[in-house]
């Protein structure tokens, strides 16, 4: 059995665990990062990337922030297509910042080169990874590596191994609330190599079902359509989703949109989900291992780095100041910040989907939501202000 000690022990090779990493080693703590796939294979999935405010200011602080800021689409707005009208929303103007559309791939290439060059450890293809002694002050990791026997001793562990992932499964069911909401609808998504239809995001709202028009680069789209879960990937021709997806936008759009062979394309089912608490004993939970939001409004990865950003000031006051307070109300801090973001993906999704329940008076309740988000400074303002992020 191989064996170590490190201070902190990360589950999960994705962006949070990967920033947490980088964060942490920067201040003097050690961590010891296990992830259960390849490199390739975590590079190798298709994600959003509306970085908001405070995440891009993260991403600086961890000295990762390079790449983003020179090859990062800067927007200062988004569009919202309805009735065959497409209203641009200015968050800057409302709000005095911006996001930045930097896929997510491409910050975790970022944040893999930063590990790799600093020789910290990153072990990938771990199976069966495992928490024990929780609630003693001596905490431990153990696993496989090829095969070989791991064992990490630490001081704390962090699971940033998503919704699926064995953090939150060990905590014992009665120390732990679930809640969750399941949509009856997905999104289908197709990744081609086009030039996008618009510089800017639209979010289109349509009588067939919501639709978004994405971007990767100035010539990788990413569009979405609202699909019923029975649907799959195989029930959609590239020409039938391009088909689709002009007849949600108003025609003036969809006279220039430019369809091509997809590269990669996939259905997503939507899901609000928050556990509480997100600590049990010297396990800390961050990004989707603690909560999942539907993707409207990009609130998922950016919820995970307001985790990460409480974790990271609460482990350094520890080390560093002998200050345990971060610790302690961890939880407290990041849950409340994560169910302002549930509230405003949840309203967000209810503002632009068509529900397969709604009657006639919620559609027109959702007509005149619509009407009146554009109607008052007040609304657009709340709208902008959770778009570009709510202040950590």
């Amino acid at each position: 059995m191989r064996s170590q000690r490190t201070q902190i022990g990360i589950i999960g090779g994705g962006p949070s665990g990967l920033l947490l990493s980088q964060l942490l080693q920067l201040r003097g703590i050690e961590t010891v990062v296990l992830e259960k796939q390849s490199r390739e294979h975590v590079l190798g999935r298709i994600r959003a990337g509306v970085l908001e405010h405070s995440f891009a200011a993260l991403m600086r602080e961890a000295q990762v922030g390079e790449r983003m800021d020179r090859e990062g689409q800067v927007h200062d707005g988004f569009f919202i297509a309805h009735n065959e009208i497409k209203t641009r929303v200015d968050v800057r103007a409302l709000t005095g910042k911006s996001v930045i559309v930097y896929g997510q791939t491409e910050l975790t290439r970022d944040l893999y080169e930063a590990r790799s060059q600093s020789g910290a450890a990153v072990i990938h293809n771990a199976k069966d990874v495992r928490p024990h002694a929780l609630e003693t002050s001596r905490p431990y990791l153990t696993g496989r590596a090829g095969t070989e026997d791991i064992r990490v001793d630490c001081d704390y562990i962090v699971g940033c191994d998503g919704y699926h992932g064995v953090s939150r499964l060990t905590i014992p069911d009665d120390k732990l609330k679930v809640y969750e909401r399941m949509y009856p609808f997905g999104w289908l998504g197709v990744l081609s190599r086009t030039k996008p239809v618009s510089p800017e995001l639209i979010y289109a709202a349509h009588a067939r079902g919501f639709a978004l028009c994405s971007l990767r680069s100035a010539a990788l789209s990413r569009y979405y359509v609202q699909v019923s879960l029975t649907e799959t990937v195989h029930d959609w021709s590239d020409d039938q989703f391009f088909g689709e997806l002009r007849r949600r936008l108003p025609e003036d759009i969809a006279a220039e949109l430019i369809s091509g062979p997809s590269i990669e394309k996939s259905v997503v089912p939507l899901r609000s989900s928050v556990v509480e608490p997100m600590r049990f004993g010297n396990l800390f939970l961050a990004g989707d291992a603690a909560h999942i939001v539907p993707p409207t409004g990009a609130r998922g990865l950016n919820t995970a780095g307001s985790d990460i950003y409480y974790l990271y000031h609460a482990l350094v006051d520890h080390y560093r100041n002998r200050d345990h307070r971060g610790l302690e109300n961890y939880s407290q801090r990041a849950l409340a910040r994560v169910w302002k973001c549930q509230r405003f993906s949840w309203w967000m999704t209810r503002l632009l989907h068509c529900f397969p329940e709604d009657s006639d008076f919620d559609r027109r309740i959702q007509d005149t939501e619509l009407a009146y988000l554009f109607s008052s400074d007040a609304a657009l303002v709340s709208l902008a202000e959770n778009y570009v992020g709510l202040p950590l």
